[in-house]
């Protein structure tokens, strides 16, 4: 079995457990910046660098295991789900009220995703279904079925028609068009899958399972092109650069990788291998993100810690302290210098950085 789950039963949550989503406060007592004896220094005698209420906010009303943090394509709100099946937005300035909460799931959410617009959130859950739900409006608008069991991750196409692909541990890659409610194309793969994405233009699909292998699918040949060997443990998760050209990957071995998948590049693809973060017995499926200039990356990890690089110099420039449970996402926002992060522990942390 893969996935999030020491055993099945975590695979299952309560109808008794009831979502309270009201609370929210400043964290002025944690170090921003633990890796910077100066930047906290600086944010504790108000140097402020975001357009947040306070340097460090906490936001609580989950009630379990958070999975996933994403922030809209404007900035103006979170959106945050995990093990209770609900998915909450959040105003990310002033308050940072819960204004709104979806439900549909019967099983924990593993992935999400908005389309690059923000009109739609895309969602795969343990109930083996994908859900499209219309994010201005609060509702969800399509069921798609389709994965025999889990399904751990999901992401839409950047442009062009509403297409999304989901991996499974069916060991399925499936095809869907946001229009009908059937996968249009199977990739069959061997092993289980729990990363995947599009290339940039979208005639690609990546994807990584418990095999420890990147491979790269055309879509118009049905076929793997080519796979980067490198990781030594499952893939958890995986992101690509705003420019298209780089991919960046987790995996259970505790390491980040960026792998050029640019057309003609290399045999050698990848590029940097990056340490310090953790993965423990949990397995939990830990997600990688890029900030939006591309030139910084961050990941989940299970030392309860936030872990921000720098991808030139390859310098760790953060671990932030805060949450009592394993950080499964953490993610940039699109705009300022602030960083979302979700764990274990069911709180979600934004905080400040240095732009």
């Amino acid at each position: 079995m893969t996935g999030y789950y020491s055993n099945a039963e975590k695979r299952r949550i309560e109808d008794s457990m009831a979502v309270q989503p009201v609370s929210k406060k400043p964290r002025d007592d944690l170090a921003l910046a633990v890796g910077s004896v100066e930047r906290a220094v600086q944010i504790s005698k108000g140097a402020r660098t975001s357009s947040l209420q306070a340097p460090i906010m906490l936001l609580t009303g989950h009630k379990g295991e958070l999975y996933n943090g994403k922030f809209h394509p404007d900035g103006t709100m979170l959106a945050t789900c995990g093990f209770d099946r609900k998915i909450l937005f959040w105003n990310t300035f002033g308050d940072c009220d819960n204004f709104h909460m979806m439900t549909g799931h019967t099983g924990a959410i593993l992935d999400m995703h908005f389309s690059t617009g923000g009109e739609f959130l895309y969602t795969c859950s343990t109930d083996k279904t994908l859900s499209i739900w219309d994010s201005q409006v609060g509702v969800r608008v399509r069921k798609l079925r389709g994965h025999n069991t889990f399904v751990n991750s999901l992401h839409p196409a950047r442009r062009g028609p509403q297409m999304i692909v989901s991996g499974s541990d069916d060991s399925t890659i499936k095809l869907w068009d946001a229009r009908r409610k059937t996968p249009v194309k199977t990739l069959q793969e061997q092993y289980q899958i729990t990363a995947v994405s599009f290339n940039d233009t979208a005639d690609q699909v990546i994807a990584g399972g418990i095999d420890n292998v990147v491979k790269i699918w055309d879509l118009r040949k049905d076929s793997i092109v080519y796979r980067m060997l490198g990781h030594q443990d499952t893939i958890t998760g995986m992101s690509l650069s705003h420019d298209g050209g780089l991919l960046l990957t987790n995996s259970m071995d505790c390491s980040l990788r960026i792998w050029d998948v640019r057309p003609y590049a290399p045999q050698e693809r990848c590029v940097a291998v990056y340490q310090g973060h953790t993965h423990n017995f949990e397995k939990n499926l830990l997600r990688c993100a890029w900030s939006p200039d591309d030139k910084k990356i961050t990941c989940g990890s299970a030392d309860k810690c936030v872990h921000v690089w720098e991808c030139n110099s390859r310098r760790l420039l953060y671990k932030l302290p805060g949450h009592h449970g394993s950080v499964n996402e953490v993610r940039f926002h699109p705009s300022e210098p602030i960083l979302a992060s979700v764990g274990s522990d069911a709180q979600i942390f934004m905080g400040e950085i240095e732009p």
